[in-house]
């Protein structure tokens, strides 16, 4: 995508700008005429920040409530107001549910669905007293079609893409608008953290034949950012999965 100033005056905060999808959005929204901050965990996402041009940086541990509060506060006085939240951070691993520890089940759950939360629940308050906003939520297709060994991190997603219909039901008539996108296997650090067993088995399946690349996801976040291209979805889940799941 050439810069077109789809995203021109309007400010972002995305999370797991470090690298893979979020770093991926983060820059392309930048190009897009967006002013960006990006959050991470990683304490690296300060030198990411200013290699990529963006606003500032914040780090922080999404599973916290406080440093959530603090981060969002932070990247808000920074931009001065936050337009867009990408929440698109997360863990990924490998084990079967009859071998899954509990604290696996916990950390999951806790990083890639209560954080997620966390971040909708502390932007929402200034997006509805202007009566403008868009959230968009990184969700899975796994979501949909769950995953061998993968029961954590596939529930995890599917409580991603209710929490979106649900809070889209709730504040779409107040001007925020609240979607997900749905990736299918991307070339991402997140994803190098699989076995390469599952990984060719997973690329057999795709009618493409191939796991997708991140410029090929980070698009359709500037869609439903933009005006008026996101203007009417609602609740929706997007789904750049090399046709993994075809709705």
């Amino acid at each position: 995508m050439t810069n077109s100033g789809t995203l021109a005056g309007r400010t972002a905060l995305v999370t797991g700008a470090a690298s893979g999808i979020g770093l991926g959005i983060a820059r392309l929204f930048i190009t897009e005429g967006a002013s960006v901050v990006l959050a991470d965990r990683n304490p690296a996402v300060d030198d990411v920040a200013r290699e990529i041009g963006a606003a500032g940086s914040v780090s922080f541990d999404a599973t916290d409530e406080e440093a959530v509060a603090a981060g969002t506060a932070r990247a808000e006085e920074t931009l001065g107001r936050i337009d867009t939240l990408v929440t698109s951070h997360g863990i990924l691993t490998e084990a079967p549910l009859h071998e899954m520890s509990l604290a696996t089940w916990d950390q999951t759950i806790a990083v890639d669905l209560t954080s997620v939360f966390l971040l909708n629940r502390a932007v929402l308050p200034s997006m509805l007293r202007r009566s403008d906003g868009r959230i968009i939520n990184v969700a899975s297709q796994l979501a949909i079609k769950g995953g061998i060994g993968l029961a954590h991190y596939s529930a995890a997603k599917a409580g991603v893409i209710a929490l979106t219909k649900s809070l889209a039901l709730e504040v779409s008539r107040s001007g925020v608008l609240v979607n997900a996108i749905a990736p299918g296997p991307i070339e991402t650090p997140l994803v190098d953290g699989i076995s390469e067993d599952w990984k060719a088995v997973k690329r057999t399946e795709l009618p493409l034949g191939r796991f997708g690349r991140v410029d090929e996801v980070a698009p359709t976040a500037v869609l439903l950012a933009s005006d008026p291209g996101g203007n009417l979805y609602v609740g929706q889940v997007l789904g750049p999965n090399s046709g993994d799941v075809m709705p």
